[in-house]
């Protein structure tokens, strides 16, 4: 299916979609960049709710940039040493091991602690459910599908719990992660689940229930599969039983919202003329501003999305930014672009690095932005993140422009 989609008829978002927490706005994020308070950020990011930014939405699909954000920290009399300015930094460098990784991002790098024939290929039902019994999962789950959105060091919990007790691939809860994720970013989601699993990293990530008292009180529980010593937790991720809902796990399921393999978007129409015009090409992930243009083309690459289907309620929060940019909307497959495009004075894009957008746009455009950035991108692979810091942190060289 190829057509051109006019911004007036727009689909219904889906019901609580904006009462989320998340208006796709660019004034709503530079609101949220202003209040961020980088001293209780270090103090409580790790609270379930603690003083986190919740930004990561609006960072992943481009409506602001890193760079922004430590600006607006640096100008209000905050310092590159502080901590929100550090975990920034971990977004670049998966931005950065992206670009030279590319579909290695979807493989691990180094084997997971069990055998890998111990690991299953599905995310179980009972925590798709949420009713694995074991609260700050449960928890979790029903966070992902009611906003969208699930704070880091749930995320951290959740991939743990997924990969080391209930032994599943950490390619399948990263693949259902993303799905539901407002913020699903390739590259931040499948690496830090690499990260977790200890595919990415010198060890695995485990989590306990001591853990979960300490950072979201309220769902600590004794007796379940956490409430281990981290000896015993380093035992079980070696060993290839899967720990199973808990006994008494709630018998009450949650029906995960269904994920779309095309953009929920109302009857074609025509496009602009665009015959000897400069002309935008706008993907979901330079959402920010209006680039400098005669007409600007919004584009939804279906064999992308049909790859990594999107929850409706991610799209009800792009489409908005995206009509609120552009002309017009085209959906199909790129890869057919290119002859409506003819006698077109000059395209432009910005750069992304999703796969099938990046090799279709690269054809289209005559110039592509590339993506801001706070800190280079190095020319090799840095294989750590602490690598990347000491090499390319604060005071090794001034900011990327």
């Amino acid at each position: 299916m190829d057509a051109a989609v006019a911004l007036a008829p727009s689909p219904a978002p889906a019901p609580g979609a904006h009462g989320s927490g998340f208006p796709p706005s660019r004034a709503a994020a530079l609101a949220r960049i202003a209040t961020i308070d980088p001293p209780a950020y270090e103090r409580t990011r790790n609270h379930l709710h603690g003083a986190v930014t919740r930004l990561s939405p609006y960072l992943t699909h481009g409506v602001v940039s890193v760079p922004e954000v430590i600006g607006s920290v640096l100008a209000r009399g905050g310092r590159m040493s502080d901590k929100i300015v550090f975990e920034l930094g971990w977004r670049e460098y998966w931005q950065h091991a992206w670009r030279h990784l590319v579909e290695g991002i979807f493989r691990s790098t180094r084997a997971e602690p069990a055998r890998e024939e111990a690991y299953a290929t599905t995310v179980p039902a009972d925590v798709m459910q949420a009713r694995c019994g074991v609260p700050a999962i449960d928890a979790a789950v029903r966070a992902l599908y009611a906003e969208g959105y699930v704070p880091n060091h749930a995320r951290m919990w959740l991939a743990s719990y997924l990969v080391h007790l209930r032994k599943v691939q950490w390619q399948a809860g990263a693949a259902w992660l993303h799905g539901h994720l407002l913020d699903g970013d390739l590259a931040s989601n499948s690496l830090s689940w690499q990260w977790v699993a200890g595919t990415f990293s010198s060890k695995p990530y485990l989590f306990n229930n001591d853990n979960v008292a300490r950072f979201a009180p309220a769902l600590a529980r004794a007796g379940t599969a956490i409430d281990r010593s981290y000896e015993d937790l380093e035992r079980w991720a070696q060993s290839p039983l899967d720990a199973g809902p808990e006994r008494d796990a709630p018998l009450q399921s949650l029906t995960p919202p269904l994920l779309t393999l095309a953009p929920p978007l109302a009857a074609p129409d025509p496009l602009p003329r665009l015959m000897t015009r400069r002309v935008a090409l706008v993907h979901p992930w330079m959402l920010g501003q209006r680039p400098e243009c005669d007409v600007a083309i919004g584009v939804l690459h279906v064999p992308y999305h049909q790859r990594f289907p999107w929850s409706r309620r991610r799209w009800d929060f792009v489409l908005p930014l995206m009509r609120s940019l552009t002309d017009a909307i085209w959906i199909g497959d790129l890869t057919r672009f290119g002859p409506t495009l003819a006698g077109t004075r000059e395209v432009i894009t910005g750069a992304t690095l999703s796969p099938g957008y990046r090799e279709a746009l690269a054809r289209l455009a005559t110039r592509v932005a590339p993506a801001p950035r706070h800190f280079p991108d190095p020319p090799r692979l840095m294989r750590s993140f602490s690598q990347f810091w000491t090499s390319h942190g604060p005071g090794r060289y001034p900011p990327a422009r």
